[in-house]
């Protein structure tokens, strides 16, 4: 496992233990989790905004409208961070100061590059919706010219990336280990409910494996 940090600035300095440089982490907190925040900053003013994301390879991808904000600027080759949170428990301790989280993060740090060439620009599309729902593209049309020119698509490389992962119980002091209250650790994941059908879903159409069989990746050390 990969001890050392891809830069200065991916070093991580609060509660060092923690941190996560290994390639192999990375790739999976960013593939299990659905969602990503991107921040970047506008005439000085900073922005951090929730968007879906998929990992291919060495690089992340992002997509959204082509009169996007935050992709017309993050195509200008403005500074970009981007990071993922999985909370996989709360910790409760006996003391409300050290009540915390079991959680796997990781931030990536770079700068982003518009993706243009059309075949690459389909399959980062092809990833996204298969990052949210694995075997659902082929399912579904595939998205058409006017759909493609009114999409932009972002990637950023892997490059500066680090983790950053909390495990175990509660760190209580050790004068406190004997209050009369309960303390431990409530898990935490990502369960899908009942598929719900659309109304205009021909009756009698099932739903496919892919929806009735959803479940996240998780990565287990």
């Amino acid at each position: 496992m990969e001890t050392r940090p891809a830069s200065e600035r991916t070093t991580i300095r609060r509660l060092p233990k923690r941190a996560a440089y290994d390639r192999a982490m990375i790739d999976a907190i960013l593939d299990e989790a659905l969602h990503c925040h991107l921040g970047f900053a506008v005439d000085g003013q900073p922005y951090v905004i929730p968007t879906i994301h998929a990992r291919v390879a060495d690089r992340v991808y992002v997509h959204g409208s082509a009169a996007s904000r935050m992709l017309r600027t993050l195509a200008g080759a403005v500074p970009a961070c981007l990071t993922v949170t999985l909370v996989d428990g709360l910790v409760l301790a006996r003391s409300a100061f050290h009540h915390s989280m079991n959680y796997r993060s990781v931030v990536v740090l770079g700068t982003a590059q518009a993706v243009v060439e059309p075949a690459e620009k389909v399959a980062a599309l092809h990833a996204i919706v298969e990052h949210v729902v694995p075997g659902r593209w082929d399912d579904v049309r595939p998205p058409n010219e006017r759909e493609l020119k009114a999409t932009s698509v972002l990637c950023l490389p892997l490059t500066e990336a680090s983790a950053k992962v909390r495990t175990g119980g509660p760190l209580d002091d050790e004068e406190d280990l004997g209050l009369p209250c309960w303390a431990g650790v409530l898990p935490f994941s990502a369960v899908p409910g009942a598929p719900v059908p659309d109304e205009h879903v021909a009756p009698g159409t099932p739903a496919p494996a892919c929806v009735t069989g959803y479940r996240r990746p998780r990565y287990t050390a």
